[in-house]
């Protein structure tokens, strides 16, 4: 701005907490915005001291790693690294901290640092953002550092990402660590916003998100802690929550009543990383954009949809958290019914966030509670020289928490009526999947003499190796009139050349939290719908004590969940039944030759 017209901002202003009255003399005037003047340059020569002393003093414990002097407002960090002033014009005056919470445990290592690194080397982090990790472990700076080098992978941008990162101790639920905490974000928003006009005019803007990498039962605490202390009070403070919500619609509502008394709605990002997923996205402009499918979807041309979720692993040392919650809890509650609102809602009014979610409770508000009639539970044992579940040291002996289930829901509206949505999913099974598999009606008639016609099935592979398949049927070529099943196949790896670089769900959940995109998050009321339908039969599985079918490590499941497959109408995959069928035809072909034929 011009000298001009910060004399006029300056003179509104203090017109405004009333030190000026409008009917003072022009001289009286003059004279005031003299001496505002020689103070405001004052305060910048000050604010310059500070900052260089600021900046020797980090430089000084980034050299010989010595402690900050005991005493100091944050005696607890290490050295907080001098992370550089940005070039970039267009982030001149708003710092933004991330705060990552349970910064120590396998979440953060695994999945928050890696996605947040991944932003960074995509040029989607602003060049100011800095990273504090937070624990409850006593690290110093070096093990911190020492943890991101291990666990994220190497690149160019490792280096500089690291010098964004800083460690802080302390527990979740003490007022008082949080206010240390704040100390340091502080500090460092102060020495990561170069001077500028704005800055000078308006202060710093100081933005904070807080990832809860966190187990349930801290966020209470957690939640009243940071908001006592270590909320931003010059920018907007946002808090992104990992699953499981509760373990019931009870324990759901009293968790849901903990944090809305410290923070809104609109600052609560609950994560479901499924929605980040590639295909799960796809799945409104597969239906909403192809102009052919939407006739079809109803009840009328839909036989069943299967959900499946399969894991090739057991628990792997982790039993003792996992049995807390059981697949049901840990996955179909929440990520598989997620899949399903997506297959099931009617149209938007649009793609903003509020109305897609709408549409989602709209559709599992339909959904009846489940019948024990339409469930199958299992429980993996050894087999293929892997250990049984209740094998883990960690799992309490005798536990019948579920590693496999099996249920079928049913939408009571007039597009789905008498559908069945199975929902399948499993640890210790013989392959590692996660689909969606609309299944059609068979056609009507017997036009093809007799010929086995399959009926279409649109397949939607969320993982391993993203795809869409539609199956349908053809003529097969040559000179006989049979019919054969096809796929039109459409792999990502095959027809997306970056494929290989699709951003990881948890990338992009994280930069829809920083931009105040709600979308792809976990509305209160969708949760709340989602506990009504299971916490009638969670709470029969565990007052009937209902123990779970045995099935062997590798397999595909109890037999009972195939015959209950079987009777809602799925049938297993139309490829699979292809391929067994031109393989017999071949064998058949082989044995009516003469010895000379096959010679």
């Amino acid at each position: 701005s011009p000298p001009a017209t910060r004399r006029n901002l300056s003179v509104r202003a203090r017109v405004g907490r009333g030190d000026l009255n409008m009917g003072d003399s022009v001289d009286d005037l003059r004279m005031r915005v003299a001496k505002l003047e020689a103070e405001n340059e004052r305060l910048r020569e000050r604010l310059q001291r500070e900052r260089t002393g600021s900046m020797q003093n980090l430089a000084h414990l980034l050299g010989d790693g010595s402690p900050m002097p005991v005493g100091s407002p944050i005696a607890k960090p290490q050295g907080v690294p001098n992370i550089p002033i940005p070039d970039d014009p267009k982030s001149t005056w708003k710092a933004l901290t991330i705060i990552v919470l349970g910064a120590t445990g396998d979440l953060a290592k695994k999945k928050t640092f890696p996605a947040l690194m991944a932003l960074v080397r995509a040029g989607l982090l602003p060049t100011h953002a800095s990273i504090v990790g937070y624990g409850r472990t006593k690290w110093s700076q070096e093990d911190f550092q020492s943890m991101l080098e291990k666990n994220l992978k190497n690149c160019n941008e490792k280096a500089a990402f690291k010098r964004r990162c800083v460690y802080q101790w302390g527990q979740y639920d003490s007022a008082e660590d949080m206010n240390v905490l704040k100390c340091v974000c502080q500090k460092i928003e102060g020495e990561t916003i170069p001077e500028s006009e704005e800055m000078r005019l308006h202060g710093t803007c100081s933005n904070r998100l807080f990832y809860f990498a966190l187990p349930p039962f801290t966020y209470p605490g957690a939640a009243k802690a940071i908001n006592k202390s270590a909320m931003s009070k010059t920018g907007w403070s946002r808090l992104v929550i990992e699953k499981p919500f509760g373990r019931d619609s009870e324990s759901y509502l009293s968790l849901s009543h903990a944090l809305s008394a410290e923070f809104s709605e609109s600052q609560m990002y609950r994560i479901d990383h499924y929605l980040g997923k590639e295909i799960a996205q796809s799945i409104m402009t597969l239906r909403f954009a192809n102009l052919v499918f939407e006739p079809l979807w109803n009840r009328n041309h839909v036989n069943c949809v299967h959900i499946t979720f399969k894991e090739d692993i057991g628990t792997q040392g982790r039993g003792g958290y996992f049995d807390e919650y059981g697949m049901i809890r840990d996955v179909m509650q929440n990520h598989l019914l997620q899949l399903l609102a997506l297959i099931a809602m009617e149209t938007p009014i649009s793609l903003g966030a509020d109305d897609v979610r709408n549409r989602k409770v709209e559709v599992l508000r339909c959904i009846n509670p489940i019948d024990m009639k339409d469930v199958v539970v299992g429980q993996y044992v050894a087999a293929q020289g892997q250990v049984g579940y209740l094998d883990d040291p960690t799992v309490p002996e005798g536990s019948i928490a579920p590693t496999y289930a099996v249920a079928a829901l049913y939408i009571n509206n007039a597009r789905w009526s008498g559908v069945p949505f199975i929902l399948s999913c499993g640890k210790a099974l013989n392959e590692k999947l996660v689909d969606i598999r609309v299944q059609f009606k068979p056609t009507s008639g017997n036009l093809f003499d007799g010929k086995k016609v399959q009926s279409n099935e649109l397949v939607m592979r969320v993982q391993p190796d993203e795809a869409i398949f539609l199956r349908c049927m053809t003529k097969a070529p040559g000179l006989s009139a049979d019919v054969a099943a096809v796929e039109m196949d459409l792999t990502y790896k095959k027809h997306f050349h970056a494929s290989q670089d699709l951003p990881d769900a948890y990338e992009r959940l994280i930069l829809d939290a920083l931009n105040g995109d709600s979308s792809l998050f976990v509305r209160d009321d969708e949760l709340a719908a989602a506990w009504r339908i299971f916490t009638p039969i969670l709470a029969q599985l565990d007052e009937d004590k209902i123990k779970p079918l045995p099935y062997d490590f590798g397999s595909a499941g109890p037999d009972a969940a195939h015959a209950l497959l079987k009777r809602l109408g799925f049938k297993e995959s139309l490829k699979s039944e292809a391929d067994v069928t031109e393989a017999k035809k071949k064998i058949e072909q082989m044995e009516s030759f003469s010895l000379g034929d096959r010679a």
